[in-house]
């Protein structure tokens, strides 16, 4: 996910109706025919299309403005103008559109992956023919074309996945989703190693659930710390949470409670998501004991100890992944 981008803002326009043809009709012997003024072309609309294979917006990283063709004119013998070209604009699953000035979601790509019209092309002008009566035979005038519609949009984008990592950097979140799924995330024993999500697809049974590993938390997350909330958003869709607490540092007890409390300070209601507490790195010294106490302290959570790179619990993974996805609420 190079140049990963979530969210960016266009202005989007329909193209302009094309102006209706006065025309007379004047053929060889036909000296004096009748109104033949062809009617213009629709303006283009500005339409949004899924595709399933994108996963940023970096494809619309310098485009500002994004306008429909506009319709053409009609001629005469009746000749009606062509339509102007739609503006198809491409986006990956769970697109969020909304607009710029207020911040109102205009469409919600999550719900419904089907492509949607936005802005209508201007309806072309009628020419003279249509204006043709018993006692104005010969009318002289047209109708101008519509004008299209403009509108500045923001696009953001939600990573759909089924359970989100979540946890402060250097957990083991990357190593992690790297053991369970073809992804290739990088991994490092410095904090941000993860500075984009990276998903993973992992197989439980005859399903696909996707995993999402975003960068790590910290205390002050919420109000703009680290890396900010910038990418809470990705886990925002996910039907469950899986938190990780390395046992090596000092502050492990505390974790779960800052982590939760950086969850609720951005979404109330993605804290109450299913959640299962993993204590990370289970080979180190003092890690049986670090294991014991955060279970006394935590006695409401579900929690196991794995250890990625001794294979100690990552038997249980399976199964946890299947009550946080499968299981009905």
């Amino acid at each position: 996910m190079r140049g990963f981008v979530d969210e960016t803002s266009l202005e989007v326009g329909s193209g302009k109706g094309g102006a209706g043809c006065v025309s007379l009709r004047r053929e060889k012997y036909i000296p004096k025919g009748g109104p033949d003024g062809g009617d213009g072309g629709k303006g283009g609309d500005v339409v949004f299309q899924i595709k399933r294979n994108l996963r940023t917006l970096a494809h619309l990283r310098f485009k500002r403005i994004i306008n429909a063709g506009n319709g053409r004119p009609g001629e005469g013998r009746k000749k009606h103008g062509a339509d102007g070209e739609d503006a198809v604009i491409l986006l990956p699953p769970g697109a969020l559109i909304k607009d710029f000035d207020t911040g109102e979601v205009l469409h919600d790509f999550a719900q419904d992956e089907s492509d949607w019209v936005f802005l209508k092309g201007g309806k072309g002008g009628l020419g003279n023919m249509n204006f043709a009566t018993s006692r104005h035979q010969t009318p002289r005038f047209a109708q101008p074309g519509l004008p299209g519609q403009s509108r500045k949009i923001i696009i953001e984008i939600n990573i759909i996945a089924d359970i989100g990592f979540v946890g402060f950097p250097n957990a083991g979140k990357s190593t992690l989703l790297g053991r369970l799924t073809n992804a290739n995330p990088r991994v490092g024993s410095y904090p941000f190693t993860t500075k984009i999500p990276n998903l993973g697809v992992y197989a439980l049974d005859d399903q696909d659930i996707v995993l999402a590993d975003i960068p790590g938390i910290i205390e002050g997350a919420s109000h703009g710390a680290g890396l900010g909330i910038r990418f809470l958003k990705h886990i925002a869709r996910t039907r469950g949470l899986l938190f990780l607490i390395d046992v090596s540092q000092e502050n492990y007890l505390d974790s779960f409670e800052i982590l939760l409390g950086e969850l609720k300070a951005f979404s109330p209601e993605l804290a109450e998501r299913r959640r299962v507490i993993l204590a990370t790195k289970m080979d180190t010294e003092g890690s049986d004991e670090a294991l014991a106490k955060l279970i006394e302290k935590y006695q409401d959570e579900e929690i196991h100890g794995i250890s990625v790179f001794s294979g100690l619990g990552m038997d249980k993974i399976k199964d946890i992944f299947s009550r946080l996805v499968l299981q009905e609420e």
